[in-house]
């Protein structure tokens, strides 16, 4: 057993016998019923530190999303001395530590791909270095080179249709939350040692395939975490020792986070469950009189404000996939433990506060682990602040608790993982509208107008039944699952190989449990579709060559979203029939496949290259995102919306199932009290049922057009929507994802 002087006052054994935070959480952290009365506001340094950052926020738009960007310098964790959001506010700064040496300046990282770390820079008017291109194109190969001589034909033409979107191909493939908890519980050397300790024991002397690899990638974790040491010393800290107080825990974390993005641009480059552990230090600081409620909230906020300023150099194809600039810095707070003990603390109320004391903001994308078993009162706190600002999403804990324990993260937007346990491969979604599209032309593209699913016997009757199409549709389906896994595990080979993610393996466990996540997209316009061909009459309209370009729909067919069981069963048959064929294939490193109903905001870019479709939906107009109901499907309120997607099993769909509702405030009620009292009873009845996720936006429609039509306006400089598993700044959007947020169904009674 180990023992540190820093931990004087800590409980507990097992943590010091071997890395083990949770176990270290659940013999300290002390739980919080009260309200939100103890809460401080924002202290001058504070307002003095957003203030410069809201300046520099401005600019930033005002340069057309990109402050400055680096073209010199290949980012790592050494690349840059100290920086600062103002040098003459620096010592203002309770949390320290920036990406690069300037404060939105976006980083040059060319391993996932040389084209476009260099494209990013020339999109925005900024020239690469010659030197750097000649190196990562005659001297190192990058992820992006390797994938792309490793593709078929076949994978190329589905990239290329977007029948599957999304692929991290060019960039980090994201969705790996280290568990940055261990620096400040632990210190760098003590983690050094305890890796030094897997490496002697891997493998037993016999070099095959996996060991060499696995050795290979110790010993490169071994190297990042004295890296990270060397960057923390730029900025005068020693982090190869505990912690030793509340500051030092948010920095030695804030430290292990800032590892990970000066190393990695991944879609999804999520912070996790930290507001209990922090508590936990905050908490023996003001029992000991060394911290006030003022001071500890100007450490959380700090810290948040160091999480809102993550920016990655991005392309403009994975804008149009994933707009409004998100990096879904995912931080969780709430949950119940597996003793029955909640684990809201003070620190979880923190959080939260920081929209209040800040503003709302996308990141980090704050995540309310939820359960109606938890206290009243931070469920009404959680839904006035939702209520107020629209930046706050839900995930159920008690579907999630049973699968991944009580130390889990979100890792992206929905999707849970064991808390340094676990990692996650991930990339793109399955188009499953685009595919019974396929099965009714024989694997003809209905917009390129060629071959590109396997040839099979187009559908040639006018009348189209699901009887007719079914066996068709199921055959193309099949033929999806497979190539989709197939490219995922080309690219994650690929991955491991060039552009290996050091900083955040070094933070988790060596023997690491994997999973491997796909998405469908399309999903309520599948269904909706599905019901129109079972229930009404569907006339299939050709053109010349006898393809299928648009249908006549006649009668009227049951649409998911109405809490309706002929349309909704349709659903959980659609999702449980992908999964299986998923599970059906090998997935890469023996990875746990799963699979989301998710699509951020892909959804316009999939329907962009999609047809009509038999539900009424018009050819290359937005889907719907995630598991929401179609546009104009939702008839019965509310509730009835919730109803239907709670409907879908989570256990079918691991990796999470998102919902994004917009309710008008006077469907809540007329008063403030009315309002937090009846988004409350909502949840606990929508969770109670088993569903898995919910965003909750507040606002009229009216709003949304003035600040498309205004977005000068001073009220609108950060405003905050939730979208589809991350919130957004609306005004960041284009215009074409401001009009399909736009067009979704805002709920104006229950």
């Amino acid at each position: 057993m180990i023992n540190f002087e820093q931990w004087e006052g800590f409980e507990g054994r097992i943590w010091k016998e071997e890395v083990n935070v949770r176990d270290f959480i659940q013999k300290n952290y002390t739980p919080y019923d009260g309200d939100e009365s103890f809460l401080a506001g924002p202290t001058e340094a504070t307002d003095k530190l957003w203030g410069a950052l809201q300046k520099l926020q401005k600019a930033e738009r005002a340069k057309g999303g990109v402050l400055d960007m680096e073209t010199e310098v290949v980012s790592g964790l050494t690349a840059y001395g100290p920086g600062y959001i103002d040098e003459n506010l620096k010592d203002l700064e309770q949390i320290v530590g920036l990406q690069t040496d300037k404060p939105l300046k976006r980083a040059f990282m060319p391993y996932g791909g040389i084209k476009m770390a260099e494209q990013a820079c020339t999109t925005y008017g900024y020239q690469p270095s010659e030197e750097l291109h000649k190196i990562f194109t005659d001297y190192t190969r990058t992820h992006n080179q390797a994938v792309f001589d490793a593709y078929t034909p076949e994978m190329k033409k589905a990239r290329h249709t977007h029948i599957i979107t999304g692929l991290p191909d060019t960039y980090g493939r994201g969705r790996i939350v280290g568990d940055y908890r261990r620096v400040a519980l632990y210190g760098i050397d003590a983690l050094i040692r305890f890796k030094q300790e897997d490496l002697a024991n891997c493998g037993d002397g016999t070099m095959t395939d996996d060991v060499i690899r696995l050795r290979e990638e110790i010993a490169r974790q071994i190297s990042a975490l004295k890296g990270m040491k060397k960057m923390a010393e730029a900025y005068g800290y020693d982090i190869s020792q505990p912690a030793k107080n509340a500051k030092e825990a948010c920095q030695w974390l804030y430290f292990g986070y800032l590892a990970a993005i000066k190393t990695q641009n991944g879609a999804a480059m999520s912070v996790g469950r930290i507001s209990t552990f922090l508590d936990i230090y905050i908490q023996r600081d003001l029992d000991q009189g060394i911290l006030t409620e003022s001071e500890a909230q100007e450490l959380i906020d700090h810290m948040v404000m160091k999480f809102r300023m993550v920016k990655f150099a991005r392309i403009p194809s994975y804008n149009q996939l994933f707009s409004g600039d998100p990096v879904w810095a995912t931080l969780e707070v709430g949950g119940i433990g597996m003793d029955g003990r909640s684990m809201v603390t003070k620190n979880c109320y923190r959080f939260l506060h920081t929209l209040e004391n800040m503003g709302p903001a996308p990141e980090p994308n704050l995540t309310v682990l939820y359960s109606s078993a938890l206290p009243e009162n931070f469920k009404k706190y959680a839904a006035k602040v939702s209520i107020n600002t629209s930046s706050v999403q839900y995930e159920n804990d008690d579907v999630m608790k049973p699968v991944w324990g009580d130390d889990y993260s979100i890792c992206c937007c929905v999707s849970a993982t064991q808390t340094g346990k676990e990692m996650q491969f991930f990339g793109a979604r399955a188009n499953l509208l685009k595919a019974l599209l396929y099965a009714i032309n024989g694997g003809m593209d209905e917009k390129l107008k060629t071959q590109v699913g396997p040839c099979y016997a187009p559908i040639t009757t006018d009348e189209l039944t699901w009887d007719i199409v079914k066996p068709a549709y199921l055959r193309m389906l099949d033929w999806l699952a497979g190539l989709y896994v197939n490219v995922l595990n080309l690219i994650h080979y690929m991955h491991d190989k060039y552009y290996y993610e050091a900083a955040e393996m070094a933070l988790i466990d060596t023997h690491v449990k994997r999973s491997f996540a796909t998405g469908i997209a399309g999903f309520s316009h599948c269904v909706d579709s599905i019901s129109a061909l079972k229930y009404a009459k569907v006339t299939a309209i050709r053109d010349e060559s006898g393809m299928v370009y648009d249908y006549k729909t006649e009668g009227e067919f049951p649409k998911y979203g109405n809490d309706d069981d002929r349309a909704d069963d349709i659903a959980k048959w659609l999702l449980k029939t992908f999964i299986d064929m998923v599970k059906k294939h090998h997935t890469y490193r023996n990875s746990e496949p799963s699979t989301s109903i998710l699509t951020i905001t892909s959804n316009v870019v999939y329907g962009k290259a999609t047809g009509s479709t038999p539900d009424g939906r018009r050819a290359w107009t937005p889907l719907a995102p995630g598991a929401n109901p179609s546009y104009g499907a939702e008839q019965n309120g509310l509730v009835a919306s919730l109803n239907s997607t709670a409907k879908l099993p989570y256990h079918w769909a691991l990796d999470g199932i998102s919902n994004t509702q917009t309710i008008n405030p006077d469907a809540l009620g007329h008063a403030a009290g009315e309002r937090v009292n009846n988004l409350v009873q909502v949840m606990d009845g929508y969770f109670d049922q088993g569903a898995h996720h919910l965003n909750v936006n507040v606002f009229g429609k009216e709003k949304l057009l003035d600040a498309m039509e205004h977005p000068e306006k001073e009220e609108y400089a950060n405003f905050t929507i939730r979208v589809s598993g991350y919130a957004v700044k609306f005004i960041d959007l284009t215009r074409e994802q401001q009009l399909d947020v736009i067009a979704r169904t805002c709920h104006t009674r229950m």
